[in-house]
Formats: C-alpha cells, sequence, structure tokens
C-alpha cells in the first residue's frame, strides 16, 4: 500500500515534500518514494510519523489512578505511596494495567521504559504487541543493607530475564537492575547495580525536586523527614556539597548508557557535567506528571540550547491523568511555543527509541523497519490534536 500526506516525519527529521510510503500488510516499510513514482497512494490529512515512544512509565502502579491528589509535592507523594499500593485485590491490579497499556496502544505508543519493583506486569506484557524494556528497581539507602536490596531486585530481575526468551512473547522484552533515585539508594547499593552487568542501560529519577539537591548539597530539606518516615538511618550520610546528579555518577561507570528521569531542577552546570563526561546519555521529561506532583514544568529550553538527547515518558497513573505521549508533547508546546514539531516529534519516536536501544526495530520510517505509522491531525490546534494508528 502506498500511502502519503501534508508532511511526513521520518522520526529525525522531514521527509522531502511528495515523499510516500509503501507499507506492507504488517506494518513494515518496504520502501519510501520520491516523485515522480508510478502507483496510486492514499493522500491523509495531517502528518505520518513513527509510533512513539514511552521512555518512562510505572505500568504497575495503574491501579492507583487518582488516589494521591495534585500538587502534594515529590516528598509528600512519596510517602503515601508504599501505604497504598497493594491495598487493592490482584485482579482490580491486573484490569488497571491491561487498560493502561490497551490506552498506550491505542495512543500510538509502539514502546515502553518501564518501572518495576516486582513481576506484576510480566503477564500483560508477555502477550503485548509493545515492546519493553524493564527497568527493575532497587532501592535501599542503607549501606548495611545493600546486599537484601540488591538481591530482592535480582530475584525479579531473574523473572524479567525468563521473560526476555519467551517464545510466547510477541515483541523485544528487554531488562535492566536500575537504581530508583539518588536519596533512595546507597553508595553500596550504587556500586552492586554499576557491577552487575557492563555497560547495561540505567534509568534513574533524577532531580525531580529541589530538595533532592539541599539535601546532597547540605544535608537539608525533605529529603531528611522522608527517610524519617521511613525509619532509615541517615545519620552516617556526608552531603557532598555539590548537586545529587554530581555527586551519584562519581559511583557509576561511564561504559554504560543512561536515562536520567524528570531533571526538572537540573542547571546547565549538571548538564554540562554530564557533558564533559562524554557518556551515552538521554534527558527523559515527563511534563505531565512534573505538573500533577510539584505543580511545576521541566526546562526543556535549556536542555535543547545545551544540544543533548531528549526523549518522553508519561510516568504513571499515580502521577498523570493518562499515559499519552501526545500529551506530554502537547504539554512542552503550550508551555514553550518556540519548540518545534520537528523537534517533538524527535523526542517521542527516534531519541525514545534509542534511549532504551530500540532504534534498530522502532524509532524511525526507514525500509525494513516495522515503527508503527502515525496519523497526527489539527496539529495547529493543540485541543483538537489527535492521533491515529495507521499500522
Amino acid at each position: 500500500m502506498l500511502i502519503t500526506a501534508q508532511k511526513i516525519h521520518n522520526g529525525i527529521n522531514w521527509l522531502p515534500e511528495g515523499a510516500c510510503l509503501s507499507i506492507a500488510a504488517d506494518g513494515r516499510v518496504e520502501d519510501i518514494l520520491y516523485p515522480p513514482h508510478t502507483g496510486q497512494a492514499i493522500v491523509y490529512d495531517g502528518i505520518i510519523t513513527p509510533g512513539f515512544v514511552n521512555a518512562h512509565c510505572h505500568l504497575e502502579l495503574s491501579h492507583l489512578k487518582g488516589v494521591i491528589p495534585e500538587h502534594t509535592g515529590l516528598m509528600g507523594f512519596l510517602e503515601k505511596i508504599p501505604f497504598i499500593r497493594n491495598d487493592y485485590s490482584e485482579q482490580t491490579k491486573y484490569e488497571a494495567r491491561k487498560q493502561a497499556l490497551q490506552s498506550m496502544i491505542d495512543g500510538g505508543i509502539v514502546a515502553v521504559g518501564d518501572i518495576s519493583n516486582a513481576t506484576d506486569t510480566i503477564d500483560v506484557k508477555e502477550s503485548s504487541p509493545i515492546h519493553f524494556h524493564t527497568f527493575v528497581e532497587s532501592f535501599g539507602f542503607n549501606g548495611m543493607t545493600a546486599d537484601v536490596a540488591f538481591n530482592q531486585a535480582l530475584s525479579v530481575a531473574e523473572n524479567y530475564e525468563a521473560l526476555s526468551r519467551s517464545p510466547k512473547a510477541q515483541s523485544r522484552l528487554n531488562y535492566s537492575i536500575t537504581p530508583h533515585a539518588p536519596y533512595s539508594v546507597s553508595q553500596a547499593l550504587f556500586a552492586k547495580i554499576d557491577a552487575y552487568k557492563d555497560a547495561s542501560l540505567l534509568s534513574i529519577h533524577n532531580q525531580e525536586c529541589e530538595d533532592e539537591d539541599l539535601f546532597f548539597k547540605h544535608k537539608t530539606g525533605g529529603v531528611n523527614n522522608l527517610l524519617q518516615t521511613f525509619k532509615i538511618d541517615a545519620s552516617s550520610f556526608e552531603p557532598s556539597g555539590k548537586s545529587s546528579l554530581q555527586t551519584y555518577m562519581e559511583y557509576l561507570n561511564p561504559a554504560h548508557q543512561y536515562l536520567f528521569v524528570h531533571n526538572t531542577y537540573t542547571q546547565n552546570e549538571d548538564i554540562n557535567y554530564i557533558k564533559a563526561k562524554q557518556i551515552k546519555h538521554f534527558w527523559c521529561l515527563c511534563p505531565g506528571a512534573n505538573l500533577y506532583i510539584e505543580n511545576t514544568m521541566p526546562n526543556v529550553m535549556r536542555l535543547k540550547h545545551s544540544n543533548v538527547d531528549i526523549c518522553l515518558g508519561t510516568d504513571s497513573l499515580t502521577s498523570n491523568h493518562q499515559l499519552s505521549i501526545l500529551h506530554e508533547m502537547c504539554l512542552l508546546k503550550h508551555h514553550n511555543p518556540d519548540l518545534a514539531w520537528e523537534d517533538l516529534i524527535r523526542y517521542a519516536t527516534w531519541n525514545g527509541a534509542s534511549a532504551l536501544r530500540m532504534n534498530d526495530i522502532i524509532g524511525s520510517i526507514e525500509a525494513g523497519k516495522k515503527p508503527g505509522i502515525l496519523l497526527l491531525s489539527n496539529i495547529d490546534n493543540l485541543n483538537d490534536l489527535t492521533v491515529k494508528r495507521l499500522f
């Protein structure tokens, strides 16, 4: 089948005017044709793009939609999660994550970077057409318990290792063990995660609130209260006088690929510090969650002007109203009108696929790939902008 539209974005940039896509019945891109070419193409009204990538999600928290009110601040939000996440039947949790997954499929998402603390989501991942990289999260701020914390994550990871080899799987199902956040992982636990697999893909919640940097610089702010709530002894912790990012990255090997998530309070000196390390890294923004929890936005223009790679995530239904990458794009555009759609689409497709190490199969419209083919309509009106899955 031949298709075209007013504009086609291949995931990296716009294709020349008049480009036409030859798509097989299973959605595989057969060829990209340019005038003059023979054959009658279906002409769509809008913009054709590859499928979206949700680089940061917590699918296992889908049953908590609307439970925690907005604008609690991150510390208040985190204090509530452990006490409510398991107060639901297994059937309720299953139905919630199944429905959440379907909403992502309907919204044009073809791959997800999913945070998991347990094996709850294996059931929906194995049968899903969506590709997943599961980040098995490890946390424990007390260095004396690093072995216990890591072994717990390792026991979960073994299930995702088996899933990655499942003959029933319809999609790519990778995994890695990853730290939760700087204030919830001890230096000893960072070392164990770092040594688990050479050059693995690591994701970390980074500088999501101001309290995080206050804790690492001066040992002040709300992180102290959070640790006290969970009865975690932080008496041995010595502040570095530097930002959280510049502190914990000294514990980790530059051979890993890094996905820094949220970055709401990341400063220019942090960006320059990471660039100077010459590591493969991506900055994942989740504006919907930042507005929901902290009522603030990440500084996307600061990152853009620094010429770094940006991708997009939704976080969870506990911290967002929907799992829609299109909505995240619209939020960024609404708050940053000068941000070009060419860039936003790249963040949502090629960059996200590259961040999850899946750009060999998705993320761009290229012959031989099956990236998902979407149609964006009414792009000049954020209130009416829609996405439709063509393939």
